[in-house]
């Protein structure tokens, strides 16, 4: 499977869930697109055959506001249906809400409490430990949740508990509702700070499926550490020079013709995959 070709198809279906719905986070459901690929059709022991194996891989989208890309991989990996996400995604009464919601398949934890993603999937990780298991625990969480105490709590334990079954991943596309992260709550130098709470520490580029596929195979061999993958991105990664690295877009619906524009750029995109 062309899983760059795949991202961009996540991404268009993403696009067509936020303008039917008229709601959603857009921006960063792009920037962390490639990551959500990678894990769930290179990485994780996950699938709809095996998602009630107690052995399986587990996973908890910490940002949860970006629960379209979430919907969109579940559905691409046979999950969801996603003509059936695309029609009721953030209507009244739909199960497809605006975060993750564990009645649908596929889905270990609600999510969108900015902070609990890490420290829960702490608690996972011991519990793996405990029963004896060989699986791995992995959370997604964007730079701006960073600024949650409960993060480097859940850091500080990890390390503690020696939690090499763990691995982490911060969406770094530097932009955050209220701006850049720099600016609203400096993070410089991230690599250091994780560093110094006892974590094995990678750097990926976030919007390129080989180079975090790398990443994520470094980290399976770190022994008596958990590790953190720094995935460096674009807030709105595909969607070109309407929606790359701006702000603007960590919540906003696309007019009739910044959709068509986007729309455009993401096909241009995915077809130059396929050749």
């Amino acid at each position: 499977m062309n899983l760059k070709a795949l991202s961009y198809e996540c991404r268009l279906n993403v696009l067509e869930m936020i303008k039917g719905a008229g709601t959603g986070h857009i921006g960063g459901d792009f920037s962390v697109m490639d990551i959500l690929v990678t894990l769930y059709f290179k990485q994780m022991n996950i699938s709809p055959e095996t998602m009630d194996d107690p052995d399986r891989d587990l996973f908890v989208m910490s940002k949860g506001h970006s629960v379209e890309a979430y919907y969109a991989v579940l559905a691409a990996k046979g999950f969801l249906d996603i003509d059936d996400v695309i029609a009721k995604f953030s209507r009244f009464g739909s199960q497809y809400i605006g975060h993750p919601n564990n009645k649908l398949p596929g889905i270990e934890m609600n999510s969108g409490s900015l902070g609990h993603g890490l420290p829960v999937c702490v608690g996972m990780a011991i519990a793996s430990k405990m029963d004896g298991k060989n699986n791995r625990v992995y959370t997604v969480m964007g730079d701006g949740e960073l600024a949650e105490g409960s993060v480097w709590e859940g850091a500080m334990a990890a390390s503690q508990y020696k939690l090499d079954n763990l691995c982490a991943v911060v969406d770094r596309n530097r932009l955050q509702i209220s701006g850049n992260t720099e600016d609203v709550m400096g993070q410089d130098d991230l690599a250091a700070r994780f560093s110094a709470f006892g974590w094995n520490v990678l750097q990926a580029e976030g919007n390129d499926i080989d180079s975090l596929n790398e990443a994520f195979e470094a980290a399976k061999t770190c022994k008596g550490r958990p590790t953190m993958i720094i995935a460096n991105t674009t807030k709105g990664f595909g969607g070109g020079e309407v929606m790359e690295n701006k702000a603007a877009w960590h919540h906003k619906v696309p007019t009739d013709e910044e959709y068509q524009m986007i729309r455009a750029e993401l096909l241009k995109r995915r077809d130059a995959a396929n050749e």
